[in-house]
């Protein structure tokens, strides 16, 4: 049984951003502040990843841990309606392989930075340089 009325939660879910995200924030100010340039969210490309190399054809994608089923402390599933979430995250993790497989094939590389690993900013600086610079194929 949900603890807040209908009306509420539906309230609460409209705000769940997919752009601009306090993660997704946090990661574009880190790059950048690193002197790194970048396009956000490449429309062209699939998934559509949060931010967009072209020169380099590389991506990084900023997943939270709810909705992209990590498995951290924070991508736990719900105690409740479990015939809903499953289903539903296990979607999300499946779309989420097809896009990187999908930008592999097309000759782009793809970093997934997870929401739980921003609190750590500098293996985040490390893990981000070494993605950016490693050269094609390595």
């Amino acid at each position: 049984m949900d603890r807040v009325s209908k009306e509420k939660r539906t309230e609460i879910m409209s705000k769940v951003r997919s752009k601009n995200t306090s993660p997704e924030l946090k990661v574009r100010k880190l790059v950048f502040s690193l002197g790194y340039r970048y396009r956000l969210h490449g429309k062209n490309l699939p998934g559509k990843p949060d931010l967009v190399f072209p020169s380099r054809k590389k991506a990084i994608f900023v997943h939270g841990c709810f909705w992209h089923y990590h498995g951290c402390k924070k991508g736990q599933l719900p105690k409740s309606r479990l015939d809903y979430w499953l289903p539903k995250l296990l979607a999300n993790r499946k779309r989420d392989a097809a896009n990187i497989s999908a930008l592999t094939h097309l000759g782009w590389q793809a970093l997934v930075v997870w929401q739980c690993e921003i609190k750590d900013v500098e293996e985040l600086k490390e893990t981000i340089i070494k993605f950016l610079n490693q050269a094609k194929g390595n």
